[in-house]
């Protein structure tokens, strides 16, 4: 299985896709464009509409949108297909799930300038429903998403790292695709500037934890 790379450059509006021939060598990267102004921070891989090729989405920061490339299977894409997040709603990170059980994957946005993140529920054709916002908070800014059963009912529950005021929160999942409003799982009133989560059982518990980059004070958190 020959491995290839993606990469978000925020700096040139695209994103760059690196084939690799199993050896650890990778071909020039060829560049898709994502918009002028996009600055393209953050993108996810999956299978969106159950052709049995993987796709990109990519959070564009600048132009408020999602861009979806539909892969031909061979290493190329589609142009972009946009879906708005919403004025000023700075889009800066995404992860992508079956939330609802339907087999179809669903997409997650964490809106920075809206202080939201955004639940677009996938029907497999290539159509979404129009984001569904929950908020993280006024004055949250909320950067990275991680996806996970965090109470161990079998539904997916979604953690969110907020900026700028110093949380990770928790929105439960019912497992239908809608959400409890956010609850705040860890706090710090100094010291902690949350900007990217991963969620796994670091401890062998069979409970998930959460790792947190804590980026102003260069160290990484754990909260079992």
């Amino acid at each position: 299985k020959q491995l290839d790379i993606v990469v978000a450059n925020y700096g040139t509006n695209d994103i760059g896709i690196l084939l690799g021939d199993g050896l650890g060598n990778f071909a020039t990267q060829e560049i898709f464009s994502t918009g002028y102004d996009s600055i393209p921070y953050s993108l996810v891989i999956s299978d969106l509409n159950n052709d049995n090729k993987l796709d990109v989405i990519v959070a564009n920061h600048g132009t408020n949108n999602i861009g979806l490339f539909f892969g031909r299977g061979n290493g190329s894409f589609e142009e972009q297909f946009i879906i708005s997040t919403g004025y000023e709603s700075q889009p800066y990170s995404v992860a992508v799930h079956d939330l609802n059980n339907d087999t179809y994957m669903d997409i997650i946005v964490a809106c920075s300038g809206l202080n939201t993140i955004d639940v677009l529920l996938g029907f497999g054709n290539r159509t979404f429903t129009i984001p569904y916002k929950y908020s993280t908070n006024n004055n949250s800014f909320p950067l990275s998403l991680a996806i996970g059963d965090f109470d161990n009912d079998n539904k997916l529950d979604i953690a969110v790292a907020n900026y700028d005021n110093k949380s990770v929160g928790i929105f439960f999942g019912y497992g239908n695709g809608y959400f409890t409003d956010q609850m705040i799982f860890f706090s710090v009133s100094s010291n902690f500037n949350p900007y990217a989560i991963a969620a796994g059982d670091f401890n062998g518990d069979n409970r998930l934890d959460i790792a947190v980059v804590n980026y102003d004070y260069n160290y990484v958190d754990i909260v079992l």
